[in-house]
């Protein structure tokens, strides 16, 4: 058998997530389909993670073995993206692994963005690709928001309530925090995270930024690990998974 490693792009907006699920058009489903009928095999693609719907991607990673061995990778990326690409879905690398190769559990890091758009006029070109917030936002207490996530922590508070995580505690290692003119990037670095960690996370630094939220009541709400006290989770649109690191 042969591994091969692929690096996913994807527009979500219209797919039920990463995983294949009973109902719904999936990314992984989409891409598993085209490479079977390319390879004239049944073939198992194994995602990084999942993302939930209408959650982009900008280097979503995965693997599948073969029993054939592909020998022109640009030639047969091609032949994947002439099919996908109609899905608004780009496999931009590929590369033959040893058999030891996990795109899951070789990953050592995982690099999310958030996406706001912070001005009164509705969005055209970046519409579903960023979350819309009209109310002035104070990115200087947001910023003050992020070191305070920095590190190793319980995250309960921003724990979906249907995640299979093992643990609540997580080490986020990089929250970076930039603007440029109305947009407003937040990104996030960890090994793994817990279902709508980032979502939530961002719903609170906006409560924060709009002054909703003290930077008190922030680390309160934080400390407490009650699910309950946690600001409603930014929309699916403004994130993308950036970056798988192995």
């Amino acid at each position: 058998m042969y591994r091969y490693h692929i690096l996913i792009e994807y527009v979500g907006t219209n797919f039920v997530g990463w995983q294949i699920q009973k109902k719904g058009d999936s990314v992984q489903r989409a891409i598993q389909i085209v490479i079977s009928k390319i390879l004239k095999e049944n073939i198992s693609l194994i995602g990084s993670g999942r993302t939930d719907a209408g959650v982009h991607a900008l280097g979503q990673s995965a693997h599948f073995d073969s029993s054939k061995k592909i020998n022109n990778l640009d030639r047969f990326i091609k032949s994947i993206n002439f099919f996908l690409n109609k899905k608004k879905i780009s496999i931009t690398k590929i590369k033959k692994k040893k058999s030891n190769f996990h795109a899951r559990y070789s990953a050592k890091a995982r690099i999310y963005k958030y996406i706001i758009i912070n001005r009164f006029a509705p969005l055209s070109i970046e519409k579903n690709r960023a979350w819309h917030i009209r109310k002035k936002l104070d990115v200087e207490v947001i910023k003050k928001a992020g070191k305070k996530l920095s590190g190793t922590h319980d995250f309960s508070t921003f724990r979906a309530s249907n995640c299979y995580a093992q643990s609540p505690i997580k080490t986020l290692k990089k929250v970076k925090i930039k603007k440029l003119s109305e947009k407003i990037i937040i990104q996030f670095k960890s090994k793994s995270f817990l279902r709508n960690q980032v979502r939530s996370m961002v719903g609170c630094m906006k409560y924060i930024g709009e002054k909703k939220w003290s930077l008190q009541k922030f680390q309160n709400v934080f400390k407490s690990k009650k699910r309950k006290l946690c600001a409603p989770p930014a929309p699916p649109e403004g994130l993308y998974l950036e970056k798988v690191i192995y």
